[in-house]
Protein backbone atom coordinates (compact mmCIF):
# COMPACT_ATOMS: atom_id res chain seq x y z
CA UNK A 1 0.00 0.00 0.00
CA UNK A 2 1.27 3.69 -0.89
CA UNK A 3 2.03 5.72 1.57
CA UNK A 4 -0.03 9.34 1.02
CA UNK A 5 2.77 12.40 1.50
CA UNK A 6 0.10 13.84 4.75
CA UNK A 7 0.82 9.95 6.51
CA UNK A 8 5.01 10.21 5.27
CA UNK A 9 5.03 14.14 6.88
CA UNK A 10 3.53 13.15 10.77
CA UNK A 11 5.63 10.38 10.66
CA UNK A 12 8.42 12.51 10.06
CA UNK A 13 7.39 14.81 12.18
CA UNK A 14 6.81 12.51 15.15
CA UNK A 15 10.38 11.40 15.12
CA UNK A 16 12.73 13.87 13.40
CA UNK A 17 15.69 13.09 15.45
CA UNK A 18 18.34 13.15 12.48
CA UNK A 19 16.54 16.36 11.51
CA UNK A 20 17.16 18.03 15.09
CA UNK A 21 19.65 21.08 14.44
CA UNK A 22 19.83 21.44 18.20
CA UNK A 23 21.39 17.71 18.64
CA UNK A 24 23.89 18.66 15.86
CA UNK A 25 27.65 19.88 18.37
CA UNK A 26 28.64 22.89 16.21
CA UNK A 27 32.41 22.19 14.19
CA UNK A 28 35.60 23.13 16.04
CA UNK A 29 37.03 26.11 14.21
CA UNK A 30 39.78 26.52 11.70
CA UNK A 31 42.16 27.34 14.04
CA UNK A 32 42.22 24.26 16.03
CA UNK A 33 42.03 21.72 13.65
CA UNK A 34 45.59 20.17 12.77
CA UNK A 35 46.42 20.53 9.00
CA UNK A 36 47.37 16.89 8.62
CA UNK A 37 44.60 14.42 7.54
CA UNK A 38 45.18 10.40 8.64
CA UNK A 39 42.81 8.12 9.08
CA UNK A 40 43.09 5.53 11.89
CA UNK A 41 41.93 2.61 10.24
CA UNK A 42 43.50 -0.85 11.69
CA UNK A 43 43.14 -2.59 8.54
CA UNK A 44 43.85 0.42 6.26
CA UNK A 45 47.07 1.52 7.77
CA UNK A 46 48.02 -2.51 7.48
CA UNK A 47 47.51 -2.31 3.90
CA UNK A 48 49.68 0.73 3.45
CA UNK A 49 52.62 -0.97 5.62
CA UNK A 50 52.37 -3.85 3.28
CA UNK A 51 52.15 -1.80 -0.18
CA UNK A 52 55.12 0.10 0.91
CA UNK A 53 57.18 -3.06 1.71
CA UNK A 54 56.52 -4.20 -1.25
CA UNK A 55 57.88 -1.30 -3.38
CA UNK A 56 60.67 -2.04 -1.28
CA UNK A 57 61.34 -5.45 -1.79
CA UNK A 58 60.87 -5.49 -5.59
CA UNK A 59 63.22 -2.75 -5.25
CA UNK A 60 66.17 -4.72 -3.46
CA UNK A 61 65.27 -7.49 -5.48
CA UNK A 62 65.77 -5.20 -8.54
CA UNK A 63 68.80 -3.88 -7.21
CA UNK A 64 70.85 -6.55 -5.34
CA UNK A 65 69.61 -9.68 -7.79
CA UNK A 66 69.75 -8.68 -11.33
CA UNK A 67 71.48 -5.61 -11.53
CA UNK A 68 74.78 -4.95 -9.30
CA UNK A 69 75.48 -8.42 -10.52
CA UNK A 70 74.98 -7.39 -13.89
CA UNK A 71 78.42 -6.75 -16.28
CA UNK A 72 76.90 -4.44 -18.36
CA UNK A 73 77.26 -1.12 -16.24
CA UNK A 74 75.21 1.55 -18.37
CA UNK A 75 72.79 -0.98 -18.72
CA UNK A 76 71.95 -1.02 -14.66
CA UNK A 77 72.41 2.32 -14.19
CA UNK A 78 69.97 3.24 -16.93
CA UNK A 79 67.89 0.59 -15.33
CA UNK A 80 68.19 1.41 -11.93
CA UNK A 81 67.56 4.90 -12.02
CA UNK A 82 64.47 4.59 -13.91
CA UNK A 83 62.89 1.93 -11.40
CA UNK A 84 64.02 3.68 -8.75
CA UNK A 85 62.68 7.15 -10.08
CA UNK A 86 59.28 5.31 -10.38
CA UNK A 87 58.85 4.19 -7.47
CA UNK A 88 59.89 7.03 -5.74
CA UNK A 89 57.11 8.88 -7.89
CA UNK A 90 54.92 5.53 -6.76
CA UNK A 91 55.65 6.13 -3.06
CA UNK A 92 55.32 9.98 -3.09
CA UNK A 93 52.31 9.57 -4.61
CA UNK A 94 50.55 7.22 -2.37
CA UNK A 95 51.89 9.50 0.45
CA UNK A 96 50.22 11.91 -1.10
CA UNK A 97 46.53 10.26 -1.37
CA UNK A 98 47.16 8.86 2.19
CA UNK A 99 47.42 12.23 3.92
CA UNK A 100 45.98 14.51 1.32
CA UNK A 101 41.92 15.36 2.79
CA UNK A 102 39.62 13.89 -0.23
CA UNK A 103 36.98 16.92 0.52
CA UNK A 104 35.39 16.23 3.49
CA UNK A 105 32.18 18.18 4.34
CA UNK A 106 32.40 19.68 8.12
CA UNK A 107 31.61 17.75 10.44
CA UNK A 108 28.69 19.08 12.73
CA UNK A 109 27.69 21.98 10.71
CA UNK A 110 23.96 21.42 10.26
CA UNK A 111 23.02 23.57 13.31
CA UNK A 112 20.26 25.86 13.51
CA UNK A 113 22.18 29.52 13.19
CA UNK A 114 24.01 27.76 10.21
CA UNK A 115 20.80 26.98 8.42
CA UNK A 116 19.67 29.91 9.03
CA UNK A 117 22.35 31.93 7.47
CA UNK A 118 22.01 30.25 4.32
CA UNK A 119 19.02 32.61 4.04
CA UNK A 120 16.90 30.01 2.14
CA UNK A 121 14.26 30.92 -0.18
CA UNK A 122 10.67 28.86 0.11
CA UNK A 123 10.73 25.93 -1.42
CA UNK A 124 14.41 25.39 -1.51
CA UNK A 125 15.93 22.22 0.09
CA UNK A 126 19.27 21.00 1.60
CA UNK A 127 20.44 17.77 2.10
CA UNK A 128 21.64 16.96 5.63
CA UNK A 129 24.10 13.66 6.48
CA UNK A 130 22.34 11.99 9.98
CA UNK A 131 25.73 10.38 10.61
CA UNK A 132 27.78 12.86 10.70
CA UNK A 133 24.96 15.84 11.21
CA UNK A 134 26.95 18.10 8.31
CA UNK A 135 25.09 19.89 5.04
CA UNK A 136 25.79 17.79 2.53
CA UNK A 137 26.87 19.32 -0.85
CA UNK A 138 25.14 17.44 -4.08
CA UNK A 139 27.38 14.63 -4.89
CA UNK A 140 29.04 13.92 -1.41
CA UNK A 141 28.18 10.18 -0.14
CA UNK A 142 28.87 9.66 4.07
CA UNK A 143 32.17 6.92 4.39
CA UNK A 144 31.77 4.72 7.40
CA UNK A 145 35.45 4.03 7.66
CA UNK A 146 36.35 8.11 7.45
CA UNK A 147 32.93 8.95 9.38
CA UNK A 148 32.91 11.87 7.33
CA UNK A 149 30.73 13.12 4.36
CA UNK A 150 33.34 13.34 1.09
CA UNK A 151 32.43 15.63 -1.97
CA UNK A 152 32.17 13.83 -5.40
CA UNK A 153 33.66 10.48 -3.30
CA UNK A 154 34.34 7.70 -5.57
CA UNK A 155 35.06 4.81 -3.48
CA UNK A 156 37.06 4.39 0.17
CA UNK A 157 40.64 2.50 -0.40
CA UNK A 158 42.13 0.52 1.94
CA UNK A 159 45.86 0.32 -0.25
CA UNK A 160 46.04 4.02 0.51
CA UNK A 161 44.34 4.14 3.78
CA UNK A 162 41.51 6.94 2.27
CA UNK A 163 38.90 7.72 0.31
CA UNK A 164 39.04 9.27 -3.28
CA UNK A 165 37.01 12.12 -3.48
CA UNK A 166 37.89 15.52 -5.39
CA UNK A 167 40.85 16.49 -3.51
CA UNK A 168 43.01 13.40 -3.75
CA UNK A 169 41.74 11.60 -7.29
CA UNK A 170 44.99 13.25 -9.06
CA UNK A 171 47.62 11.40 -6.10
CA UNK A 172 45.65 8.14 -6.49
CA UNK A 173 45.27 8.34 -10.16
CA UNK A 174 49.42 8.82 -10.41
CA UNK A 175 49.97 5.87 -7.62
CA UNK A 176 48.00 3.63 -9.68
CA UNK A 177 49.93 4.92 -13.04
CA UNK A 178 53.59 4.35 -11.20
CA UNK A 179 52.82 1.03 -10.05
CA UNK A 180 52.03 0.18 -13.00
CA UNK A 181 54.98 1.19 -14.78
CA UNK A 182 57.76 -0.10 -12.17
CA UNK A 183 55.49 -3.76 -12.36
CA UNK A 184 56.05 -3.56 -16.20
CA UNK A 185 59.37 -2.50 -16.12
CA UNK A 186 60.44 -5.58 -13.29
CA UNK A 187 58.63 -7.73 -15.82
CA UNK A 188 60.56 -6.89 -18.33
CA UNK A 189 64.07 -7.13 -16.29
CA UNK A 190 62.85 -10.33 -15.15
CA UNK A 191 62.28 -11.81 -18.17
CA UNK A 192 65.78 -10.29 -19.85
CA UNK A 193 67.58 -11.84 -16.40
CA UNK A 194 66.01 -14.90 -17.24
CA UNK A 195 67.56 -15.38 -20.12
CA UNK A 196 71.05 -14.51 -19.47
CA UNK A 197 71.49 -16.86 -16.72
CA UNK A 198 69.87 -19.16 -18.96
CA UNK A 199 72.85 -18.57 -21.36
CA UNK A 200 75.70 -18.05 -18.44
CA UNK A 201 76.72 -19.40 -15.64
CA UNK A 202 73.91 -19.10 -13.02
CA UNK A 203 76.63 -18.92 -10.44
CA UNK A 204 77.71 -15.54 -11.95
CA UNK A 205 74.56 -14.01 -12.88
CA UNK A 206 74.05 -13.48 -9.02
CA UNK A 207 74.97 -12.57 -5.99
CA UNK A 208 72.68 -15.34 -4.18
CA UNK A 209 72.72 -19.00 -4.57
CA UNK A 210 70.92 -20.00 -8.09
CA UNK A 211 67.83 -22.12 -5.74
CA UNK A 212 67.71 -18.59 -3.64
CA UNK A 213 67.84 -16.17 -7.08
CA UNK A 214 65.15 -18.20 -8.71
CA UNK A 215 62.39 -18.15 -5.59
CA UNK A 216 63.28 -14.38 -5.61
CA UNK A 217 62.83 -13.72 -9.20
CA UNK A 218 59.51 -16.02 -9.37
CA UNK A 219 58.22 -13.79 -5.60
CA UNK A 220 58.77 -10.75 -8.01
CA UNK A 221 57.76 -11.88 -11.38
CA UNK A 222 54.34 -12.95 -9.50
CA UNK A 223 54.27 -9.73 -7.65
CA UNK A 224 54.46 -7.35 -10.88
CA UNK A 225 51.59 -9.44 -12.80
CA UNK A 226 49.23 -9.32 -9.88
CA UNK A 227 49.91 -5.53 -9.42
CA UNK A 228 49.94 -4.64 -13.23
CA UNK A 229 47.11 -5.97 -14.08
CA UNK A 230 45.30 -4.49 -10.59
CA UNK A 231 46.28 -0.86 -10.99
CA UNK A 232 46.22 -0.75 -14.70
CA UNK A 233 42.69 -1.72 -14.16
CA UNK A 234 42.08 1.19 -11.13
CA UNK A 235 44.00 3.33 -13.73
CA UNK A 236 41.52 2.97 -16.63
CA UNK A 237 38.49 3.13 -14.36
CA UNK A 238 39.52 6.24 -12.74
CA UNK A 239 40.35 8.02 -15.87
CA UNK A 240 37.38 6.60 -17.32
CA UNK A 241 35.38 8.40 -14.26
CA UNK A 242 36.63 11.66 -14.98
CA UNK A 243 36.68 11.77 -18.45
CA UNK A 244 32.51 10.89 -17.88
CA UNK A 245 32.22 13.09 -14.93
CA UNK A 246 30.93 10.14 -12.60
CA UNK A 247 32.23 8.92 -9.76
CA UNK A 248 32.16 5.15 -8.70
CA UNK A 249 29.75 5.64 -6.32
CA UNK A 250 26.99 7.38 -8.68
CA UNK A 251 27.91 4.76 -11.46
CA UNK A 252 27.51 1.40 -9.04
CA UNK A 253 24.04 3.34 -8.10
CA UNK A 254 23.17 3.85 -11.48
CA UNK A 255 22.49 7.39 -10.44
CA UNK A 256 20.95 10.06 -13.01
CA UNK A 257 22.89 12.90 -13.35
CA UNK A 258 21.24 16.10 -11.55
CA UNK A 259 24.05 18.25 -11.90
CA UNK A 260 25.50 19.79 -15.40
CA UNK A 261 28.62 17.18 -16.87
CA UNK A 262 31.30 18.94 -18.47
CA UNK A 263 33.64 17.45 -21.01
CA UNK A 264 36.05 14.50 -20.61
CA UNK A 265 39.31 17.32 -21.33
CA UNK A 266 37.66 19.80 -18.55
CA UNK A 267 37.35 16.85 -15.84
CA UNK A 268 41.13 16.20 -16.52
CA UNK A 269 42.40 19.88 -16.07
CA UNK A 270 39.65 20.29 -12.87
CA UNK A 271 41.05 16.32 -11.49
CA UNK A 272 44.75 17.35 -12.08
CA UNK A 273 44.90 20.87 -11.39
CA UNK A 274 44.99 23.27 -14.15
CA UNK A 275 46.01 22.89 -18.29
CA UNK A 276 48.33 20.17 -19.36
CA UNK A 277 51.55 20.57 -17.74
CA UNK A 278 54.73 18.58 -16.19
CA UNK A 279 52.76 19.15 -13.06
CA UNK A 280 50.40 16.77 -13.57
CA UNK A 281 52.34 13.70 -13.08
CA UNK A 282 53.92 15.43 -10.25
CA UNK A 283 52.71 14.51 -6.73
CA UNK A 284 54.46 17.11 -5.39
CA UNK A 285 52.30 19.77 -6.83
CA UNK A 286 49.07 21.04 -5.50
CA UNK A 287 45.90 21.11 -7.11
CA UNK A 288 44.93 24.87 -8.54
CA UNK A 289 41.42 24.75 -7.60
CA UNK A 290 39.11 26.31 -5.28
CA UNK A 291 36.72 23.93 -3.15
CA UNK A 292 33.20 23.98 -4.14
CA UNK A 293 30.46 25.93 -2.13
CA UNK A 294 29.48 23.80 1.14
CA UNK A 295 26.11 23.72 0.57
CA UNK A 296 24.23 22.65 -2.56
CA UNK A 297 20.43 23.95 -2.81
CA UNK A 298 18.26 22.27 -5.12
CA UNK A 299 14.85 23.14 -6.71
CA UNK A 300 12.05 21.04 -5.52
CA UNK A 301 10.62 17.89 -6.95
CA UNK A 302 8.39 18.06 -9.88
CA UNK A 303 4.45 17.14 -9.32
CA UNK A 304 4.78 13.85 -11.01
CA UNK A 305 6.91 11.47 -8.49
CA UNK A 306 7.86 8.26 -7.54
CA UNK A 307 7.16 7.06 -3.56
CA UNK A 308 10.89 6.93 -3.13
CA UNK A 309 11.28 10.95 -4.18
CA UNK A 310 8.19 11.75 -2.60
CA UNK A 311 9.62 10.56 0.60
CA UNK A 312 12.60 12.18 0.07
CA UNK A 313 11.16 15.62 -1.10
CA UNK A 314 8.89 15.46 2.45
CA UNK A 315 12.39 14.60 4.65
CA UNK A 316 13.87 17.34 3.16
CA UNK A 317 10.86 19.69 3.10
CA UNK A 318 10.86 19.03 7.13
CA UNK A 319 14.74 19.81 7.47
CA UNK A 320 13.38 23.39 5.32
CA UNK A 321 10.59 24.21 7.98
CA UNK A 322 12.68 24.33 10.74
CA UNK A 323 13.98 27.51 9.62
CA UNK A 324 10.85 28.83 10.53
CA UNK A 325 10.91 27.70 13.90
Amino acid sequence: MMITPVHRFRDIERTPEYLQPEKCVPPPSRASLGTMWFIRDGCGIACAVVTWMLVFYADFVVLLVMLVPSRDYVYSVINGTLFNTLAFLALASHFRAMLTDPGAVPKGNATKEFIESLQLKPGQVVYKCPKCCSIKPDRAHHCSVCKRCIRKMDHHCPWVNNCVGENNQKYFVLFTMYIALISLHALIMVGFHFLYCFEEDWTKCSSFSPPTTVILLILLCFEALLFLIFTSVMFGTQVHSICTDETGIERLKNQKPTWEKISGWEGMKLAFGGAFSLGWFNPFSNLNCESPAEVVVAAPASEIMTQEEIEQFLARDVAIQMLHE
